[in-house]
């Protein structure tokens, strides 16, 4: 059932039962259908008829979580500036959403996922990375002998490499931040 069909109250429901989750599974991966349900105001059965099993529902809730991801970029001024800079904003902005929910993010990652459906799951943070890298490289900013999509990917891996670092408490989130923008930077530099 595609979100836009759903009527006003269903999608109210799925709204609650996607905040709950969120806020549950993070503090408690294992949380029950039956405690977010409660704590969504709605029965075990709404949330079922949502999300037919619990694997869908953390499915859903890293999409939830992709799309804050995704609106918080949009809103870092991804046109303004040079094109480092706006890679650093765009990947600060999305580490905002990735720190307020560690625990689910990390226990999200942790799922046996197929190479397909995990580019699929990035695409869209994926999207907006490259066009700011195509930028950066059409402006000498960045390597232009290596693939936007190569970049990309190294894009993405260092964030997830920098996040889990803070998380686990090898370095201080700022200490991954500065790392993750030097090494980046590094990377992706025209010769």
């Amino acid at each position: 059932m595609s979100a836009r069909n759903l009527r006003a109250d269903a999608r109210r429901s799925r709204a609650a039962i996607l905040e709950a989750a969120t806020g549950l599974l993070d503090a408690d991966p294992d949380a029950s259908v039956d405690a977010i349900a409660a704590a969504a105001g709605v029965s075990r059965q709404t949330v079922y008829a949502h999300f037919p099993s619990r694997d869908r529902l953390l499915e859903a809730v890293l999409a939830h979580l992709t799309e804050q991801t995704v609106a918080a970029m949009d809103a870092a001024d991804p046109g303004e500036g040079p094109a480092a800079e706006v890679l650093l904003r765009l990947l600060d902005a999305g580490e905002r959403v990735a720190g307020r929910h560690p625990a689910l993010l990390q226990r999200l990652g942790s799922l046996p996922v197929t190479p397909e459906a995990d580019h699929d799951r990035h695409a869209p943070v994926a999207e907006r990375l490259e066009r700011v890298i195509r930028r950066g490289q059409e402006a000498g900013e960045f390597d232009p002998d290596v693939p936007a999509e190569w970049l990309v990917a190294v894009t993405i891996r260092l964030a997830h490499a920098a996040s889990e670092q803070a998380a686990a408490g090898r370095m201080s989130p700022e200490e991954s931040k500065r790392a993750l923008h030097t090494t980046l930077l590094r990377a992706l530099a025209a010769p």
